[in-house]
């Protein structure tokens, strides 16, 4: 089997260009939106479970 050139490997990691500097506004989006939508599990949890408590469901 051939082995792998660590060389070569390393210098393609080094040429890819980063995705998060060419495009900051797509990241703010997704940490926009991933805070919201955890907000909003938490807060369908937490009705969840009061209602749980009080004996509702």
């Amino acid at each position: 089997m051939a082995a792998i050139d660590m060389s070569l490997a390393a210098s393609q990691l080094t040429k890819r260009a980063n995705f998060a500097s060419r495009e900051p506004g797509v990241i703010v989006v997704f940490a926009i939106v991933g805070a919201v939508a955890i907000l909003v599990i938490g807060l369908l949890i937490s009705k969840r479970m009061a209602a749980r408590k009080a004996g509702v469901v």
